[in-house]
């Protein structure tokens, strides 16, 4: 690669890696795997750099490509969810209200559970739709699909996640 291509994807990558994780952990549930995730976009996003720099949008490229990955991992029969014995406890923040705080980590904890049990491509719908806040046409084309299949996934996804998020609610133990 010649080295202005080289820096180019180097200031590409140190400005977008921190929301191609956030993304990627949203998809998977699991900050590890997002890294992971992250790290062979990343790399597939290179070895592609001299074709996708030129392109209009290269930020809608990696999210694609990031989907992508994430798809193709949870297609792998052999790679299962790792099982956990604990959690490691969160650190408090001491700047907020402690009540405010505790009823906010446990609506997004809650959230983020229900969204896991949501199915992959309705998943992605709803991530790269409501927290990437990308417009039915960018999600459609990152999806590899049409503008009404995203809105019926979307719209899927959102009946699942309100379900899973009523049932975990209640303390019922989904199977993903």
């Amino acid at each position: 690669m010649r080295e202005a291509d080289e820096r180019a994807f180097r200031d590409f990558a140190a400005g977008h890696a921190a929301s191609l994780r956030r993304t990627a952990y949203l998809f998977c549930g699991d900050w590890h795997t997002a890294e992971d995730l992250m790290q062979a976009s990343l790399l597939k996003l290179y070895q592609a750099w001299h074709r996708v720099q030129w392109r209009d949008n290269p930020s809608a490229y990696a999210r694609k490509v990031l989907l992508r990955t994430w798809l193709d991992e949870k297609r792998r029969p052999w790679r299962r969810a790792e099982q956990r014995d604990g959690e490691v406890p969160d650190v408090a923040d001491s700047s907020v209200d402690p009540e405010a705080a505790s009823e906010q980590l446990w609506a997004r904890d809650l959230v983020h559970a229900a969204l896991l049990h949501v199915p992959p491509r309705q998943r992605a719908a709803l991530v790269l739709r409501y927290f990437e806040d990308l417009p039915v046409s960018e999600v459609a084309v990152a999806m590899g699909c049409s503008e009404g299949t995203v809105k019926s996934q979307t719209a899927r996804g959102l009946a699942a996640l309100r379900a899973a998020v009523v049932a975990l609610d209640r303390g019922a133990v989904l199977v993903s």
